[in-house]
């Protein structure tokens, strides 16, 4: 897969996190209730285990189903930070990042480049993985962070308020994500963008492969003008 040059309008990049920067399959709803019994669900009778099992299982059914439809609620969004808070404090993970992440990351700011994350989980849990990752606290990469709070990632209008949030034209930003509708929202709304296909994403279909510019790896990405 060939290099992708970032164009050179571009300011700001606004980087997905699950299937873009962090394996899909790094957060194991269902696995961290099961371990954690302090989860804010419905007070459940412990001594039945049936009836626990049933609710944890409603609860994780609600929550993924929410999480699918890019819920925003208040409730989810606490539920996600507790989840996460208990998880990275007691040690069982860390934030899962490809390789190729933090050192491309480090090179784009080099390059004059503002690093922002737009993911469906809170600001907070965000901030969790790249504070608590397999690669110690990157946190300082980041210029800011957005979630859903500002808007679904299928909504044109999203990408608009973001500019304006973080100064810039919407020409002036390029966005990477594994989700064609994401892309194609970012788009409607003047965002530059770019899709990143990495194992485990969504396969594309031939016709939006000759649609956008695709990258398997950030390594790709280069800033124009530039090595």
């Amino acid at each position: 897969m060939a290099a992708v040059v970032i164009p050179a309008c571009t300011s700001a990049l606004l980087l997905d996190i699950e299937g873009t920067t962090t394996p899909i399959t790094f957060v194991k709803i269902e696995e961290d209730m099961r371990q954690n019994r302090a989860c804010p669900f419905h007070a459940v009778d412990q001594t039945v285990h049936t009836d626990e099992e049933k609710a944890i299982r409603e609860v994780v059914d609600n929550v993924l189903w929410q999480m699918a439809a890019d819920r925003k609620s208040t409730a989810l969004k606490q539920f996600q930070g507790h989840m996460w808070r208990s998880a990275y404090a007691s040690g069982r993970i860390k934030g899962e990042i490809y390789q190729d992440v933090t050192p491309s990351i480090r090179r784009w700011r080099d390059h004059g480049l503002k690093i922002f994350i737009y993911s469906s989980g809170s600001v907070e849990a965000q901030k969790l993985l790249f504070a608590h990752s397999v690669e110690g606290d990157v946190l300082d990469l980041f210029d800011g962070h957005f979630d859903t709070t500002i808007g679904a990632k299928v909504d044109a209008k999203s990408y608009e308020r973001m500019a304006e949030r973080m100064g810039c034209p919407a020409e002036e930003i390029t966005f990477l994500t594994d989700v064609t509708r994401e892309a194609k929202a970012a788009q409607d709304a003047g965002v530059q963008v770019v899709l990143v296909v990495r194992p485990g994403n969504t396969e594309l279909t031939d016709e939006e492969r000759a649609h956008y510019d695709i990258i398997a790896s950030f390594e790709q990405l280069q800033v124009a003008g530039r090595v």
